[in-house]
């Protein structure tokens, strides 16, 4: 069982374990070590205030570990997995904590394939962390003064891949809104689009791209998509495209002020590659998640949806497994098998727009036989994370849920792995007997283990 790695690195309150300066440097240290004699490392971060010291100390550590580091400044996360299988790292590092808010930070780990750790390498650098904090117990962690020199080049390199990625697209005189969520998009999606529309013909609203180091995520981004979509209307734009804080996931709004999110996404996605031969085994992974609707929309296509658990990691193991070209998360995660390694926003984004202009539809037009289930998720938060099979009370409630939905819905309870929340997911035909069962399977949560 790991203990500081959650399904998405190391995360926790900026200052505070995990994340207090010793811990950051024992990751240094131990990284270095587990990369064996002279290895080059990549560092990239998100906008956060934290962000910077923290960087400033894994680097310490992983120097005086014998590691050679580069930074990348701020940038996206999966820009930093690509930067890192195309310039031969050793492994790349994002200083991020995503969606959470700005109080927070992470350390996500890359190896030089560009992928996210296994668990198992995750857990043997975790030994490795635990036996370097006892050697600097005690002994203050040494951060630099002075700066990193950060390589613009980057943010260009990557910038080109994803144009290249859609040769000939156009924004056909579109308007579209991009919400940067005050994020690591925002140095990345204004030459991005500029560029894109460098021809012109189109017009590109940017809004929440100054961030501040504490702005992040706030009321902004694939957290809150009815931003974008309200701003899609009031501007009679056509789209709405919004990121999460290290932009390595996106939702959309269509021109009505409706919001598309990752399901909706992965249904377009996987047509369009059927459409054209690119669909392998004509299957697709989402996770447990992802709507019925969206198993019943892929299923009239001919196309078969497998679940994998919740964790954009795990959806590419399922779909390396399986041989997939397609996979993702509701929340907007969407991985293109050859194309990155990892979830990633902006080329989300640009695929996206590439599907729209090739077929002439909207995105309403494309999305409307996407019939979903009604859906709720309680998020519950709590002081400790027990097996709730062992809870009496809770597994009463769940038990209750599912023979009542039986074949009519499913009862999806778990952990986040990255914030200390139960998150109770109930689909069912009746909104009325989803809304009670989600209630009660949250109420006996929050009497056992609520914060």
């Amino acid at each position: 069982m790991k203990k500081l790695f959650g399904t998405d690195g190391i995360r926790g309150v900026a200052g505070k374990s995990p994340l207090d300066a010793q811990t950051i440097y024992a990751v240094g240290l131990a990284l270095a070590h587990h990369l064996g004699a002279g290895p080059k490392v990549l560092i990239g971060q998100d906008t956060r205030e934290s962000s910077d010291w923290i960087a400033a100390t894994l680097t310490a550590g992983l120097t005086e570990g014998g590691a050679r580091v580069e930074s990348a400044g701020v940038i996206t996360t999966p820009a930093v997995a690509f930067l890192t299988r195309a310039h031969g790292f050793s492994a790349g590092i994002v200083i991020s904590a995503s969606h959470n808010p700005w109080q927070d930070n992470g350390i996500k780990l890359f190896g030089p394939d560009g992928f996210k750790l296994p668990d198992a390498t995750e857990m043997a650098i975790e030994a490795e962390i635990f036996r370097r904090l006892e050697q600097v117990a005690g002994r203050e962690a040494h951060v630099p003064s002075t700066e990193p020199v950060v390589n613009e080049a980057d943010r260009t390199e990557y910038v080109k891949f994803l144009l290249e990625a859609v040769p000939g697209l156009s924004l056909d005189g579109r308007c579209i809104v991009v919400d940067c969520a005050n994020g690591a998009a925002s140095a990345i999606a204004p030459q991005l689009f500029a560029e894109l529309n460098a021809n012109g013909g189109g017009e590109v609203i940017l809004k929440n791209s100054s961030p501040d180091g504490r702005n992040i995520n706030e009321h902004c981004g694939a957290l809150h998509p009815e931003v974008v979509a309200k701003e899609v209307v009031a501007h009679k734009a056509s789209m709405g495209i919004t990121f999460d804080g290290d932009a390595d996931r996106a939702l959309f709004a269509d021109a009505t002020g409706k919001v598309v999110n990752g399901d909706a996404v992965l249904l377009l996605a996987a047509r369009d590659l059927a459409e054209r031969g690119l669909l392998a085994n004509a299957t697709v992974v989402a996770t447990t998640m992802s709507n019925m609707g969206l198993e019943a929309a892929l299923k009239r296509s001919n196309i078969r949806m497998l679940r994998a658990p919740v964790g954009d990691k795990y959806v590419l193991e399922q779909m390396l497994a399986t041989g997939a070209a397609l996979g993702g998360e509701q929340s907007g995660h969407i991985i293109f098998s050859g194309r990155s390694t990892t979830g990633d926003g902006l080329l989300t984004a640009l695929l996206l727009l590439d599907i729209v202009h090739r077929s002439g539809k909207t995105l309403a037009e494309l999305t409307a036989d996407l019939k979903t289930f009604p859906q709720v998720i309680v998020n519950v938060h709590v002081r400790e994370k027990r097996p709730l099979d062992e809870i009496p009370s809770v597994a009463e409630a769940i038990a209750a849920a599912e023979s009542e939905l039986a074949d009519s819905g499913r009862v999806v309870i778990r952990y986040s792995g990255t914030e200390a929340l139960a998150r109770v997911m109930i689909e069912a035909e009746s909104e009325t007997l989803m809304r009670l069962h989600a209630e009660a399977i949250a109420s006996a949560i929050r009497a056992e283990l609520g914060a």
